[in-house]
């Protein structure tokens, strides 16, 4: 059988889709982008802790304490994306609503999230109370157990964010939704 040149097969091939079939290919072109963004968000959410962590010393300077509120809005941003990612995946794309909401793996992903979100509050509040004296050119002055509290937090984060893939490949391959028997 003879092949027709890629231009006039794809012509083809495109002309013979159905509304149906446009409309499928859009929902998977959305769901790999909506999939793509929060994989991104999550890299540059854990990659922002990573500087705060390496970044972070009791002794800042103007440059440095700007760093880490700059990362710090980075990364809040970047939660955010995947927060909000995460939900239009579970509710518009991936397996359904009820195959994420019915294993407990899911539930253990999205309640280490929340931790972290909740650990990330005293780093942020701290690093937001910089503003004004950075605006003034003076950098911070932190007490050696206030730089230890902050390190600890930062490194939990980043421990707590590790578990988080394997969960979700764990998820993935269904593994969880055997382990609440349904009546």
């Amino acid at each position: 059988m003879p092949r027709l040149p890629p231009r006039i097969s794809t012509a083809l091939f495109a002309n013979s889709l159905s509304r149906q079939g446009t409309l499928r290919m859009n929902a998977l072109w959305s769901s790999a982008a909506i999939a793509y963004l929060h994989y991104l968000s999550f890299m540059v959410a854990f990659a922002a802790l990573v500087v705060e962590h390496l970044t972070l010393r009791k002794d800042l300077d103007l440059k440095q304490a700007w760093r880490l509120v700059i990362t710090d809005a980075l990364y809040g941003i970047a939660a955010v994306t995947v927060l909000v990612t995460g939900i239009l995946r579970v509710l518009y794309f991936g397996k359904g609503t009820e195959y994420y909401l019915g294993n407990p793996v899911f539930h253990l992903k999205v309640g280490l999230f929340i931790l972290v979100g909740l650990l990330s509050l005293y780093p942020t509040i701290s690093f937001l109370l910089w503003i004004k004296p950075l605006r003034e050119e003076k950098a911070p002055t932190l007490e050696l157990p206030t730089v230890q509290r902050l390190t600890w937090v930062i490194r939990a984060e980043l421990a707590f964010l590790s578990a988080i893939p394997f969960l979700a490949a764990m998820m993935a391959r269904g593994i969880g939704l055997d382990w609440i028997q349904r009546g």
